[in-house]
């Protein structure tokens, strides 16, 4: 059997509200063989059931053995894949008919091993928005790792590249023991990403918007806890021992760190004064001038920042299995 041009990766984990919608704009790209493997993360809801019985022989369904989060979900499908590049779709995104098709001639053009593009935000009301501005990335021929790095820090107001949904050349990928991070539950796709630029494999960037984010208004947004950011300080030592940097990338990765702390000490304050834990919140305060600059903003608009930016608000579904909550009122009027 041939094998095809695009292995198209869906994590999913109760998505059966859109799962059919995000398989369906896989497989109608444009000037590529496409396959599409729908690995389930133990859903709960009809996901599995939906997927079977749509009847597509280029869909494969791959249901995991018990919930491992959004990296294991994606391994599996990506152990599963045959084609000479993986895109990853989110279960509740799509993609414009051109999308694979536009990123592999760039990539191949380029000699890259990955390639990604812009993205359009779709509001449920009809509104759309372009998440970076196309003379942004016009400007940026490949993505460096600096820049990647350097993009992926929390309550920075320029552009989080991180939000990129890559495709990449798969033999790349296993010549090089590259897979996803499965302790992580927040910060994977990073993860990745870096890790193949950080093995000398280049990325070329597509200004236009070929993914389509989509938002529904009013969801659940997921916060970021203290122990997700332990878990990304520990993936990217896990890099740094596999991937030494140096130059630039170091400089960027030392600002990265310094940021993943800060943003420790902050929730730890946060924490603390919402819990009326007023010692201890001064002794975060006092004791760690990374959480004393956060200050510099009223605490309740930075924790709104933090955890439910508007233009990045999805579902608990949207992540595959991953830990969503309810956006906590932050009511810091009680801190004294």
């Amino acid at each position: 059997m041939t094998a095809p041009d695009v292995s198209v990766v869906i994590a999913a984990y109760n998505a059966a509200d859109t799962i059919q919608r995000a398989i369906t704009s896989a497989l109608a790209q444009d000037g590529v063989s496409v396959e599409v493997i729908v690995a389930d993360d133990c859903s709960t809801d009809a996901t599995r059931q939906i997927v079977a019985a749509l009847g597509e022989p280029a869909a494969k369904l791959v249901s995991l053995g018990c919930n491992g989060g959004p990296g294991a979900a994606r391994n599996a499908g990506f152990a599963a894949a045959r084609g000479r590049w993986i895109a990853v779709l989110d279960a509740d995104d799509t993609m414009r008919p051109n999308r694979l098709a536009r990123m592999i001639a760039a990539a191949e053009g380029a000699d890259a091993v990955a390639a990604v593009d812009n993205l359009d935000v779709l509001h449920q009301d009809g509104r759309t928005e372009r998440m970076f501005p196309q003379d942004l990335l016009a400007d940026m021929p490949a993505l460096t790792l600096p820049a990647f790095i350097d993009s992926n820090r929390i309550f920075r107001s320029t552009h989080n590249f991180g939000y990129m949904k890559p495709v990449f050349r798969r033999a790349f990928l296993l010549e090089n023991r590259l897979t996803y991070d499965e302790a992580l539950r927040i910060g994977e796709d990073y993860l990745l990403l870096a890790a193949v630029l950080a093995s000398g494999g280049r990325c070329t960037v597509v200004p236009e918007a070929g993914y389509l984010y989509h938002i529904r208004e009013g969801s659940i947004s997921r916060v970021l806890h203290l122990d997700h950011v332990d878990a990304m300080l520990a993936g990217d030592s896990r890099l740094l021992a596999r991937f030494p940097l140096s130059g630039e990338a170091a400089a960027a990765q030392r600002r990265r760190t310094r940021n993943l702390r800060e943003t420790r000490a902050f929730l730890a304050l946060v924490h603390h004064l919402k819990n009326r834990s007023l010692g201890a919140a001064a002794k975060v305060a006092l004791g760690d001038p990374l959480a004393m600059r956060h200050l510099a903003m009223p605490i309740a608009a930075r924790w709104r920042r933090l955890t439910a930016p508007p233009i990045h608000r999805k579902t608990a579904a949207s992540r595959a299995a991953s830990s969503s909550s309810k956006a906590q009122d932050l009511a810091l009027k009680n801190k004294g």
